[in-house]
């Protein structure tokens, strides 16, 4: 299977060498001529076979818009695009309806997984089509991890139910990663506590805790123990917005996710232990920016 890549920045860039590594031609293209194989999207197009299959891993919003719009020019009737950045759902069906006026197929693919997943896989969550989702079943297989399909990769529902269950996925991730911190917080300012990167550590295995975020925490820990060199100023991307947003126009309770939404506008007043914390793990599964300490 050949298909084509467009956007090779922290994700895109691993996702192509993962697929490749997983039997896919990949032909990818950024506008940074260090990472591209083809000079423009024109020749991108013409290097995929019919019917093409093209990827789009790039920044939500403005820069997405622009290029399914330009595919929408491009492309052939038959033709598939698959949506794979952090889009909102409602864009996804403006895609979806802009494409399909042209006979072109669409699919959304909300992807978890971060900076780790060339080593470890990424978990999908796709929206579209039943017989689109199948004929791009082989470039999902190549990303997710090995094992059972369904631990790792679902068909959510129709157009923009993939990018939903990613928002909804970040909301939560949101909400994991303040609990996290706080209760670092709460450790690191007793000093009964000895041993604080330990007491986190002796939580990989066996506790009810114990997760992947976990043991990012333990490795920011090792890597800066005191969280000396980060400042704990938090963005937030986005679907954190998205999911309270939803949460509200369906009143649906949400306290949590919304409490740590509103932590990351708090610590960009205050100086906070918990949402440095924040600022590490955001670092170490999305390779996200950190601002340095005051």
């Amino acid at each position: 299977m050949h298909i084509g890549l467009i956007g090779l920045g922290k994700m895109g860039f691993n996702m192509r060498e993962r697929l490749r590594n997983g039997g896919i031609e990949v032909t990818g293209y950024d506008r940074n001529p260090d990472v591209t194989d083809v000079p423009t999207v024109d020749e991108l197009l013409a290097a995929v076979p019919a019917p093409r299959l093209i990827w789009v891993m790039v920044p939500a919003g403005a820069v997405t818009d622009a290029v399914i719009t330009e595919l929408a020019d491009k492309l052939d009737q038959g033709d598939l695009v698959i949506d794979g950045g952090n889009s909102r759902f409602t864009e996804d069906q403006k895609h979806g309806e802009l494409l399909a006026g042209k006979g072109i197929r669409f699919v959304d693919c909300g992807v978890s997984g971060g900076v780790w997943g060339l080593q470890n896989g990424y978990g999908l969550m796709a929206g579209g089509d039943a017989a689109d989702v199948e004929l791009a079943l082989p470039v999902f297989d190549a990303l997710r991890p090995e094992g059972d399909r369904a631990d790792s990769f679902v068909h959510v529902g129709g157009v923009g139910a993939g990018h939903y269950a990613k928002m909804v996925h970040n909301g939560i991730e949101y909400g994991l990663m303040q609990a996290y911190a706080e209760g670092y917080q709460l450790l690191a300012s007793k000093d009964i506590i000895s041993d604080l990167p330990g007491t986190f550590r002796a939580w990989q295995k066996g506790t009810v805790v114990r997760s992947w975020l976990l043991d990012l925490l333990v490795k920011a820990l090792e890597e800066d123990p005191g969280l000396q060199n980060i400042d704990d100023y938090v963005e937030d991307s986005g679907e954190g917005r998205w999911t309270v947003e939803e949460a509200i126009a369906n009143a649906i309770p949400a306290p949590a996710i919304t409490a740590a939404l509103f932590a990351r506008f708090e610590s960009r007043e205050d100086s906070s232990p918990a949402m440095k914390m924040v600022s590490a793990l955001r670092h170490q599964f999305g390779g996200h920016a950190t601002r340095p300490a005051k």
